[in-house]
């Protein structure tokens, strides 16, 4: 039996490997004991979010859930647990100061309003030599996009860095090469791209947007219940592209989050009871030990090129100071 597909009818050429051609080498790597890299992440339950070279992972939630700033902590984290490792962030509404004014608040305990204001004194000095040490000894190995706003910006510059993961958040606002049409078409063209970044090597981040659900009175609204995969803003793809797919569902009581595993492609789901301290920009595992405690052998000033980043930007505005 033939099937043809071609309107022209002409025979297309075959294009498959068979079983026993992967067989051999398959085996061999199976029964080398190497497990898959991954860069763990943090302390406790967050060790379990698998963050590696050819990994896609997907964070959604609703404005204000503190998606960014989970994710931020991940990629902190991961730096200071994998000491080879290089990180490469492309936000498009934070600016580096702002990102490292939330990580500080995080790593020495001082509120992130005190920090942003520039309002720190004596009283908080040992607290705040404590965080600025942990980030200056990771300092050289973060970077920041700079505009344009574009996946071949973002390629370049995580080639030039040597970044072994990639940060992009967040992705409707990031655009792919050529033109497709509408923001569904531009959207699932970056997922294909970002395939590519993952099949390349590269561990990469995805926070994207999530669109309002109808709850079960018929309203719309970001109801914990209501958020799944279709909720993410222009989902198709990104929901297929990604091997893990998480939810930041808001605060249920006292700070309470739970951070829904909604998709896993190597693994089985399971969702994580999160505390979150807006006021440090920080998230904790309930019953969990914490983030890892500070780094050592830091130096005491920050390098050149962070401090710069840090001194030439403005105060943030009022969009800015979203958490």
């Amino acid at each position: 039996m033939r099937v043809e597909l071609s309107t022209k009818g002409e025979r297309m050429t075959a294009n498959y490997t068979t079983a026993a051609d992967l067989f051999d080498n398959w085996r061999d790597d199976l029964l080398t004991g190497r497990a898959p890299v991954l860069y763990p992440a943090g302390a406790g339950d967050l060790s379990r979010i698998e963050l590696g070279p050819g990994l896609v992972s997907l964070f959604g939630g609703p404005p204000g859930a503190g998606k960014t700033a989970f994710t931020m902590q991940l990629c902190i984290d991961a730096l200071r647990l994998t000491p080879a490792l290089r990180v490469l962030v492309c936000n498009v509404e934070c600016s580096p100061a702002v990102l490292l004014n939330r990580q500080l608040a995080r790593l020495s305990g001082i509120d992130a309003e005190v920090i942003r204001k520039r309002q720190v004194n004596a009283s908080h000095a040992e607290r705040l030599d404590a965080g600025l040490r942990i980030l200056d000894g990771i300092a050289e190995r973060l970077a920041f996009v700079r505009p344009p706003f574009d996946l071949d910006n973002v390629a370049a510059a995580g080639d030039a860095h040597n970044a072994g993961l990639i940060v992009l958040d967040y992705i409707q606002r990031i655009r792919p090469p050529g033109n497709h049409g509408d923001r569904r078409g531009s959207v699932d063209a970056s997922m294909h791209h970002l395939r590519k970044f993952a099949d390349a090597g590269f561990a990469v981040v995805v926070v994207a947007a999530v669109a309002r659900q109808k709850d079960k009175s018929g309203r719309t609204s970001y109801a914990a219940d209501s958020l799944s995969l279709a909720s993410f803003r222009e989902s198709s793809e990104l929901e297929f592209g990604a091997d893990d797919a998480y939810m930041v569902a808001g605060a249920q009581n006292a700070g309470e989050v739970t951070l829904r595993h909604l998709k896993a492609r190597h693994s089985n789901p399971q969702d994580l009871r999160l505390l979150f301290d807006g006021a440090r920009q920080s998230f904790t595992p309930i019953g969990s030990v914490g983030s890892p405690g500070p780094a050592t052998g830091c130096n005491s000033r920050l390098p050149n090129a962070m401090l710069a980043a840090w001194n030439s930007t403005p105060p943030a505005d009022d969009d800015e100071r979203r958490f």
